[in-house]
């Protein structure tokens, strides 16, 4: 129940976030997306590293990590707007979002482990 409940709070969450800076700032990348997932993959590193160099309860990566960041972050929504821009011929845009994303999220999530490696 908790698991499910966090996965709403992310998927509201990253609904909000999402509609907001597209609304405030106009785009032709779409990078709010991008933004969220990086944000939800440095939130997911945290985590996990709590988890594992800290001995936080399991419950906490089950539920902030698998229901939050799992409604958080949106792999699907990246595809689709790659494919979008692969559609509207912008090639380098599309690279961008694809290549971009991946990066940039395991960059975050590194970088969310090496906080609480840290620490």
């Amino acid at each position: 129940m908790w698991v499910a409940l966090a996965g709403s709070i992310g998927a509201v969450a990253r609904f909000v976030a999402d509609t907001a800076l597209r609304e405030r700032y106009p785009m032709r990348v779409p990078w709010p997306t991008m933004l969220v997932n990086v944000v939800g993959s440095l939130v997911l590193g945290v985590l996990t590293g709590l988890s594992l160099f800290h001995d936080a309860p399991p419950s906490v990566l089950l539920v902030g990590g698998v229901g939050f960041c799992g409604g958080f972050t949106t792999f699907s929504t990246t595809n689709v707007d790659t494919v979008r821009l692969i559609v509207q011929r912008r090639y380098r845009a599309a690279t961008v979002v694809a290549v971009g994303t991946l990066a940039t999220t395991v960059v975050a999530a590194a970088a969310g482990l090496g906080l609480t490696a840290a620490a």
